[in-house]
């Protein structure tokens, strides 16, 4: 039997769940034009008044990591429909076809990492893969660009970069706009991607690119589910501490074959990974010990070796 005390406060979390401007309730993966509803493609600073930009400053004025109880509720339980509609996600796509690429979101437009991540993306895509990310720019956005143009020529994606170059970062004026130009220039329903932004990091956008888009308000959870569900393997591009982060992660689950095997880890950019970050040879030198185990290990520049290991290791999944 609930006292009158505690059906008042029942009242009291119900209208505050009612308020918030993000729904609770919601057990659907978003899309760009539910996130930048009421964004001007035409006005950058009209990002404060769209859907995603009113949600990042309720996030902020409620506070981060401090937030009441009534807030941390309402979070986790959109957090939790956020999950189950992954899980309809992957009943409609193999998991075993999900493939992340991992990488720094400083990385600007006008780097040649950032073509070729997107190329790569592309021919990912069109052999039939469904491409993971993070979710916001830099190396994120280059893959889900990639994805977006599947089916079309390389130049037509060059293009696409082209237009993009006007804005390199996503801290300059015009980087959301000129997202939205390629799209309406190149629209496309054939091709699905998935990114995993989080609003911890709201003031990187989303990439308008991905057509799926799990956003969470945790980002613990983000970056699990992240390397969680690149069942196919993860390519990591340079990055910095958060990609570091992200290798290891990744590592421990193989090393436990948490998931009944281990994928392969992928890294893209050989004079950053073994000079200037020399996380693998560490890694190496790690399985060489025995410290670790189960790890799949590439690393090259070739974007044909990167799309062969990966077709590689999707038929021994299906093999066995």
């Amino acid at each position: 039997m609930i006292s009158d005390n505690g059906l008042n406060e029942l009242k009291d979390i119900m209208a505050y769940l009612d308020k918030a401007p993000y729904c609770v309730t919601r057990k659907q993966l978003y899309n760009a034009a539910e996130l930048y509803e009421g964004f001007n493609q035409n006005d950058e600073d009209s990002y404060g008044n769209c859907f995603d930009g009113r949600v990042y400053q309720y996030y902020n004025f409620t506070g981060k990591q401090e937030a009441s109880a009534y807030e941390s509720l309402a979070r986790s339980l959109h957090d939790h429909g956020i999950h189950a509609a992954l899980n309809q996600f992957f009943e409609e796509h193999n998991p075993r076809r999900c493939v992340g690429i991992m990488g720094g979101h400083a990385l600007l437009r006008t780097d040649k990492m950032f073509s070729d991540i997107a190329h790569l993306s592309k021919r990912l895509t069109e052999e039939g893969f469904v491409m993971l990310s993070g979710g916001g720019p830099g190396a994120m956005e280059a893959t889900h660009l990639g994805a977006w143009m599947a089916g079309r020529t390389a130049q037509e994606l060059n293009d696409a970069i082209d237009m993009l170059l006007a804005a390199p970062s996503f801290r300059d004026e015009g980087w959301l706009c000129s997202a939205f130009s390629v799209i309406k220039k190149y629209p496309q329903e054939r091709f699905v991607s998935l990114g995993i932004p989080t609003w911890l990091y709201g003031h990187e956008p989303s990439t308008p690119f991905a057509t799926h888009i799990a956003k969470f308000f945790e980002n613990s959870v983000r970056e699990d589910s992240i390397l969680t569900l690149a069942y196919g393997g993860l390519i990591y591009t340079p990055g910095s501490a958060g990609t570091i982060q992200e290798i290891f992660q990744e590592a421990v689950q193989n090393h436990y074959l948490s998931f009944g095997f281990a994928s392969p880890m992928v890294f893209m950019g050989k004079q950053f990974w073994t000079e200037e970050l020399p996380v693998y040879p560490l890694l190496e030198q790690l399985m060489n010990s025995g410290k670790y185990k189960n790890l799949l290990l590439t690393i090259t520049d070739d974007l044909d070796e990167i799309v062969a290991v990966i077709k590689d290791f999707h038929r021994t999944l299906t093999i066995t």
